[in-house]
């Protein structure tokens, strides 16, 4: 049974280790996959620590995590060996509950199941940009909570 709670300072290799599998799945058919660079290495890693987290459990497993910057729904990940069992909607559903309506995040242009999935519970795209990654080029689609 999966379970979500807080975010404990002991998890933090855990949520790496989930951000650093799921992550390659993100930047297919977005960005080249050489913009790919390890959570600890990357330039947002204090974002990503200075987020509010809540994680996803199997039993005492952590397998997947969501991060919250003020209205910004700016971290959701699932591990791979934990895809489509309703995770990633449940730490979404979590994540809007912690914002509020006011909710809004970015996706990357080519994720295709990331951008159904926002919409699916109630996001709609507002704005897209170039911009990059790890100095490689791409797209981003900002969508906002609008339920």
């Amino acid at each position: 049974m999966i379970t979500y709670r807080k975010y404990e300072d002991t998890d933090w290799q855990a949520i790496c280790k989930i951000h650093d599998r799921a992550r390659p799945d993100e930047l297919k058919g977005s960005c080249d996959p050489e913009a790919f660079v390890p959570i600890e290495q990357d330039k947002e890693v204090d974002d990503l620590k200075r987020s509010k987290k809540i994680v996803a459990c199997d039993d005492k497993k952590v397998v997947g995590f969501v991060g919250t910057d003020n209205d910004y729904l700016a971290w959701l990940y699932v591990d791979p060996d934990y895809y489509s069992k309703g995770i990633g909607r449940q730490l979404l559903k979590i994540g809007i509950r912690e914002i509020g309506k006011n909710a809004w995040t970015i996706v990357l242009e080519g994720n295709k199941k990331a951008f159904a999935l926002y919409e699916s519970e109630g996001f709609i795209e507002f704005n897209r940009f170039e911009g990059n990654n790890a100095g490689y080029p791409c797209v981003g689609i900002k969508m906002k909570y609008s339920k």
